[in-house]
């Protein structure tokens, strides 16, 4: 089965970025063996091209899905952090009660 590129419109399949990239292995083993006539040589430069395209159009997505769920993971950090930093008083105020010391608010 043929997957669409990522990020693409959906008019034209694209197959998953192993088998391009399979593909493109055997292209290149093909045309370093030599013997091709030009022609085939040509045809073989052109589907490489394109092949070389589609791997580099799934990385790219990949790039962005690594960067968003990296910057999404270090938002969710940073919001846990600032939850802890705005507890720590509170916290600190019921442990002050808790071990019998007065608020220091507190006239006695």
């Amino acid at each position: 089965m043929v997957a669409a590129a990522p990020g693409g419109s959906g008019k034209s399949e694209r197959p998953p970025y192993e088998q391009a990239r399979d593909e493109l292995t055997e292209l290149v083993k093909r045309l370093e063996a030599g013997g091709l006539t030009l022609e085939q040589s040509l045809q073989l430069w052109e589907r490489g091209e394109e092949l070389s395209a589609i791997c580099e159009d799934w990385l790219e997505g990949a790039r962005a899905r690594l960067t968003t769920a990296l910057a999404q993971h270090e938002q969710a950090q940073h919001q846990q952090a600032q939850a802890q930093d705005e507890q720590a008083p509170q916290r600190r105020d019921r442990a002050g009660r808790d071990q019998g010391q007065q608020d220091p608010g507190a006239p006695f």
